[in-house]
């Protein structure tokens, strides 16, 4: 029996759209909603949103579980073509795309870079369930993906939007940032989550069993991400009523190039896998995990270091807004490619 998405995944661009519309009319209709949002700010950080982040990264966290990591190492050459594409190769490829189609508006185009910097780890899960992938294979790499991200977003991030940029002759965009204020906003909406995942996992399988706390716990809390996401959401955009004009064209510009990096890492790496001799279920796992990206970090990131106001935040939200068509595209594609893999 062929695994469906549930029906809030199915959904998820038309809830994001719903949410945007949502929150741009309580920016229009009802008065002083911007003030009130933002007099729960503390600096760049905004009290009730931080709450909503660290609570949209917890259940994603919270399904990983590093006792499946064992197969990736048992197939190190998957392992270093992963990690070559998706630590490596992605991040460029968005840095490139970003710089491309976004140099004329700097706060979209370090938003979409923020992006590339670190693989999904919630939805490729769903993804590679979709295209009948190996289950294991894609459990071990989100494993790894998870702990890179914690041990190296923050250097990531900032070699990107204060070396890389300089050096394409962006040092006019005067992004001033620290390395400490990177890695305190991950740490804040990373680091927490991730430290609570864990001991939610070790405690909850000690007392419960890992039977119930794969079947019932995760999916109780599953549907928390989502919620959160469409809060985040709502929030953003009712701080953003008077650029309803200009909204369709910018979300217009930040999705074509995310559609683009989505499929060039995904044939990427299908290709390349299935040239050193990868089985199909191993090439869909190491494809998904390749193409998606952690859109709630970057979120997250970008709101915590650039605030919620900003060009960064917004181009964060557009994320899931295409990826989720996007990857379903490319479930489809995936399948039809099955059967003339071994051809």
């Amino acid at each position: 029996m062929k695994t469906r998405l549930k029906f809030l995944d199915r959904y998820l661009t038309l809830w994001i759209f719903l949410a945007m519309a949502v929150g741009i009319g309580i920016g229009y209709l009802v008065p002083g909603s911007n003030s009130f949002i933002n007099s729960f700010s503390s600096g760049t950080t905004n009290i009730p949103l931080a709450i909503g982040l660290i609570l949209m990264m917890y259940p994603p966290l919270c399904k990983v579980d590093f006792k499946k990591m064992k197969p990736v190492f048992l197939k190190p050459k998957l392992l270093f073509i992963s990690f070559f594409i998706t630590w490596i190769v992605g991040p460029f490829l968005m840095f490139t795309l970003s710089i491309l189609f976004l140099k004329d508006n700097p706060a979209y185009m370090t938003g979409l870079i923020i992006i590339g910097l670190a693989p999904c780890i919630a939805m490729v899960i769903v993804w590679n369930e979709l295209a009948e992938g190996n289950r294991e294979l894609t459990a071990g790499l989100v494993g790894i993906n998870s702990l890179l991200q914690v041990l190296f977003f923050s250097l990531y991030a900032y070699f990107y939007l204060e070396i890389m940029l300089p050096l394409f002759g962006f040092k006019a965009l005067e992004i001033d940032i620290s390395f400490i204020q990177i890695l305190e906003t991950v740490f804040l909406y990373l680091g927490i989550p991730f430290i609570l995942a864990m001991i939610s996992r070790v405690v909850l399988t000690k007392q419960k069993g890992e039977a119930w706390f794969n079947t019932k716990f995760i999916p109780n809390i599953s549907p928390i991400t989502l919620i959160a996401l469409l809060f985040t959401i709502v929030v953003m955009f009712s701080l953003k009523g008077n650029m309803i004009v200009q909204l369709p064209l910018d979300v217009l510009r930040v999705a074509l190039p995310l559609a683009i990096f989505f499929v060039i890492m995904f044939f990427l790496m299908f290709f390349i896998s299935k040239k050193i001799g990868a089985s199909y279920r191993d090439t869909v796992a190491l494809s998904f995990t390749a193409s998606g990206n952690n859109f709630e970090l970057a979120i997250a990131v970008a709101i915590g270091v650039f605030g919620i106001n900003s060009g960064q935040a917004f181009a964060g939200v557009i994320g899931p807004l295409v990826e989720v068509p996007a990857l379903i595209l490319l479930v489809k594609a995936s399948l039809n490619l099955k059967d003339k893999f071994n051809k």
